[in-house]
């Protein structure tokens, strides 16, 4: 394949992969931002496997290499549970952090990246194109070991492998400074270095205080600022790509991974709004004290009252008396898996007249979209599905607001509390519905390790409870 048709099929497949991000902004579309997507990869994989720069000896090592990482990629989607994705994707992010440090090692050590083709002939590069290859090399390694270490504290976190409470060490914002300097003095060392041998010595410090600084960056992170976290690893894992693409003077992955990268970055942006977060704020850690935990005394006012419990018979009779019913999911229907259950029971309600919508909160579960995914699987309707702001107006003239395993993201101390840990989060108001309904395995707190005067309010009802033990109570009951 001659270099005019790879740039061709380059440039073609930058457009499926623009055409892909645009799909996925919509649920209507999304299937067809997959399709566009996965043709992309394919046509960008082929051009690069069959271009000029991949000899026939190296095929067989390709294919070989492309079956084994297909096969695990077949059974990880065939096997992973949906509660199990937030870990799947910071695992996949590590993966490109760890390629991108593979391919700036293997590009400095090779001999021929010193040298470059023009007319069929080999050119050593000039003193100025060897200092920018080598910082493309230095900086790829750096964005790959952060991404790399990073996303795996990460996979550890969401899966439960490691607590989510923050790691806060004394002096830590100095440690980072530390840091960084020694990553720029050793920067210098390799640009001055004389040989391969020499400059291996200060990449490898690097790459080590690299993987360190990402594993203490996450690790300081608390467990409610997660979601972020999980968007912010899939920017540095694009960012983690476009360097590799410099590396391997590879335009399609140079762009592809600018895609990635910003787009990750403009989500991070929006959910850290949607928390009354700063960015900053997030990587300097210390939100969260990882869930199923009573919040530390002196953390706000703490709520006080007495908590309403309700039956499944009795809530199914609110729910068939509604004219009006918002639904708010959180983690906790992930994890019982009770979605399905959720789409008979607002089926059965749609069908006698009752006005069901859901409210999703931009941070709910543990990874952007997380409900959004959940619902879509359970086949229910989009038009149904409203984003927070579309919605919180109308809970005062909803007559039965039901949350679902959500904790954090239906805290009025967000609101009323200006000393609780998340004053100034926006929040679904369910607390102004007619009636609230939340559905909670026990009184513990939500991953932030905050309380919730929710619970305790005169209109709000527990009912407590694996989710989808209790909502396939509320099913038969409705149904009898």
């Amino acid at each position: 394949m001659s270099e005019g048709v790879v740039a061709v099929s380059y440039i073609g497949a930058t457009i499926l992969f623009i055409l892909s991000l645009g799909g996925l902004s919509n649920p209507e579309s999304s299937r067809r931002g997959n399709l566009y997507g996965m043709i992309g990869m394919t046509i960008a994989v082929l051009a690069t496997v069959f271009g000029p720069h991949v000899t026939p000896a190296g095929y067989p090592w390709i294919i070989g290499c492309m079956v084994v990482g297909g096969s695990i990629g077949l059974y990880a989607a065939r096997t992973v549970k949906m509660t199990q994705m937030p870990e799947l994707v910071a695992l996949m992010h590590s993966l490109v952090g760890l390629a991108a440090m593979l391919v700036g090692y293997a590009n400095y050590i090779d001999p021929a990246a010193s040298f470059h083709l023009v007319d069929g002939k080999s050119i050593p590069l000039t003193d100025a194109e060897k200092a920018i290859h080598e910082i493309e090399i230095y900086i790829g390694i750096l964005i790959g070991a952060v991404t790399f270490s990073g996303s795996i504290i990460a996979f550890g976190k969401l899966s439960g492998k490691i607590g989510g409470s923050p790691m806060l060490l004394p002096a830590r914002h100095w440690m980072n400074l530390a840091g960084l300097l020694i990553i720029i003095y050793f920067g210098r060392e390799f640009l001055n270095a004389g040989s391969v041998s020499e400059g291996m010595t200060p990449l490898i410090v690097m790459t080590v205080v690299s993987l360190l600084f990402g594993i203490h960056m996450v690790m300081a992170i608390g467990g409610a600022d997660m979601p972020v976290v999980v968007s912010m690893l899939n920017s540095y894992s694009g960012w983690a790509a476009a360097a590799t693409g410099f590396m391997l003077s590879n335009d399609l992955l140079i762009v592809t991974g600018a895609l990635v990268g910003s787009s990750g970055a403009i989500l991070s942006y929006i959910m850290c709004r949607a928390m009354n977060r700063h960015f900053i704020s997030v990587i300097a850690g210390g939100f969260g004290t990882g869930g199923g935990t009573p919040a530390p005394k002196g953390e706000g006012a703490q709520p006080a009252g007495e908590v309403n419990p309700i039956l499944a018979t009795e809530t199914a009779e609110l729910l068939r008396e509604a004219k009006n019913v918002i639904i708010v999911p959180g983690y906790g229907m992930a994890v019982a898996q009770a979605q399905h259950t959720v789409f008979e029971i607002i089926k059965h309600l749609r069908e006698k007249g009752v006005n069901v919508r859901f409210g999703i909160h931009p941070v709910a579960g543990r990874m952007p979209g997380h409900m959004n995914v959940l619902l879509a699987e359970a086949k229910v309707p989009y038009d149904i599905v409203f984003e927070m702001d579309e919605l919180n107006e109308d809970f005062p003239t909803t007559d039965v607001a039901m949350v679902i395993g959500a904790n954090d993201i239906v805290n009025p101390a967000a609101q009323d509390d200006p000393t609780s840990p998340i004053a100034g989060m926006p929040v679904l108001e369910v607390w102004k519905a007619k009636t609230s309904i939340v559905m909670k395995r026990s009184m513990a707190s939500g991953y932030a390790g905050v309380d919730n005067p929710l619970f305790y309010k005169d209109n709000n009802r527990m009912l407590f409870g694996d989710a989808k033990k209790m909502l396939d109570e509320v099913l038969v009951a409705l149904k009898a």
